[in-house]
């Protein structure tokens, strides 16, 4: 018995810490569900609102901005079906361990209350004072006495820990049962969520297929829109680029340094403590809108329409909300205005070795050597009249280096 009681107790530790750590994923898979959620309330907002057209047929460019916008939402939806699975698996595994704890609980219960009704009954036949007498005045010695009249009070004592002892199991067994059943009721929630989800992904589906039949009727058309749009990428990153390299020049011949040609700053110590600032909330920087989702991710992803044919992005864009504006996402120096023939304007901010810019912009609160902070507006972005689209263009490089944004930006 010495044995076993350790046992049990460390059973019990380990029961309490599955529980815990079952809890903790819970809230985890719960605080995903919800950001996905918003994420796809903000995709319907921004990116899949009813636009005005002329007619009724969605021009090419249109249409496929509808198609990523549903890519987006489509892949947002799946992921969130995912996880309410992961949830819900994650219930089963509750209720079955609440299924074992209760029929143990019950077996405890039934063991308690057979040994307790003996023990009643044994004391119901030595009930009277005379017999509990006689057992004391029977006694061959004082200290026998003294012993049997100890026993007696342990005795008495025990009845009454055993009769508490089954009260509170019995109350054990009921808010068992209660949260049993409220984990049932949450499952069969989490099992209608999901196909609301799925009923949902898939007329998204059905809607993704008619705009890709849209766009594909007119296949030459939508090869010269592509291509527009990737020489307006190059020219903007073609400028950036030289304007990076411009200000590193700059900077390096004002430092002394006499290294006009390299592609890396000449640093003071007050830009160095900035540089590594910033380097030390990687992951961690504010979004360079208040509010908004991401469009367009950072590196190489296929063509909505041709998955065959691949793109390459060098920055980030972010969907917002007409009026909306850029801001700093770290304190710096603005060090270039953007501007190229036949776009919107941008502007670059230095962060010790790190430079951050926002195209797209329709009008600027900022000019060249402005110091700003973190959150700091620098102008208001631009709206397509045309569909109606809010969008920032968001690049971020180290020295000459292009980074990913989404490595840097919380949660972007």
């Amino acid at each position: 018995m010495a044995l076993r009681f350790p046992l049990a107790l460390f059973l019990a530790f380990l029961a309490g810490q599955g529980a815990y750590a079952q809890e903790g994923e819970q809230e985890a898979l719960e605080a995903k569900k919800e950001q996905l959620e918003e994420e796809i309330r903000e995709i319907n907002r921004l990116l899949l609102s009813e636009r005005k057209q002329k007619g009724s047929v969605l021009d090419q460019m249109e249409a496929l901005d509808q198609m990523e916008a549903l890519d987006q939402k489509i892949s947002r939806q799946q992921q969130l079906i995912r996880i309410t699975n992961q949830q819900s698996n994650l219930l089963n595994r509750r209720i079955n361990a609440n299924i074992r704890n209760i029929s143990k609980l019950r077996e405890d219960l039934e063991a308690l209350k057979t040994d307790y009704a003996a023990m009643i009954q044994k004391s119901y036949r030595n009930r009277s004072k005379q017999n509990r007498l006689l057992f004391l005045l029977s006694s061959e010695s004082w200290y026998q006495a003294f012993k049997r009249l100890q026993y007696m009070k342990q005795y008495t004592q025990f009845r009454k820990e055993q009769g508490e002892e089954i009260q509170e199991k019995t109350e054990e067994l009921v808010v068992m049962n209660q949260n049993l059943s409220a984990q049932r009721k949450e499952k069969e929630e989490l099992i209608a969520a999901n196909r609301r989800v799925r009923d949902q992904l898939m007329a998204e589906i059905q809607n993704q297929k008619g705009l890709l039949q849209t766009i594909r009727q007119n296949e030459s058309a939508y090869a010269a829109e592509i291509e527009s749009k990737r020489r307006e990428a190059r020219e903007i990153e073609r400028e950036i680029d030289r304007l990076i390299r411009s200000a590193i020049a700059a900077s390096n011949r004002d430092s002394g340094s006499g290294n006009t040609s390299s592609s890396r700053f000449a640093l003071t110590p007050e830009a160095t403590l900035i540089a590594s600032n910033f380097s030390a909330n990687k992951g961690n920087l504010i979004w360079p809108v208040e509010k908004g989702v991401k469009k367009q991710g950072f590196g190489i992803y296929q063509d909505a329409v041709y998955p065959g044919i691949k793109h390459q992005s060098n920055g980030v864009i972010i969907a917002t909300d007409e009026g909306a504006r850029a801001r700093a996402v770290f304190e710096g120096e603005v060090i270039a205005i953007l501007a190229v023939p036949g776009g919107n304007k941008g502007v670059q901010v230095k962060h010790g070795n790190y430079i951050s810019t926002y195209y797209n912009l329709s009008e600027l609160y900022v000019k060249k050597g402005d110091k700003v902070q973190v959150k700091d507006e620098l102008g208001e972005i631009h709206t397509n009249r045309s569909n109606g689209l809010t969008q920032l263009k968001f690049y971020l490089y180290r020295d000459a280096t292009r980074l990913n944004p989404e490595d840097w930006i919380y949660r972007l």
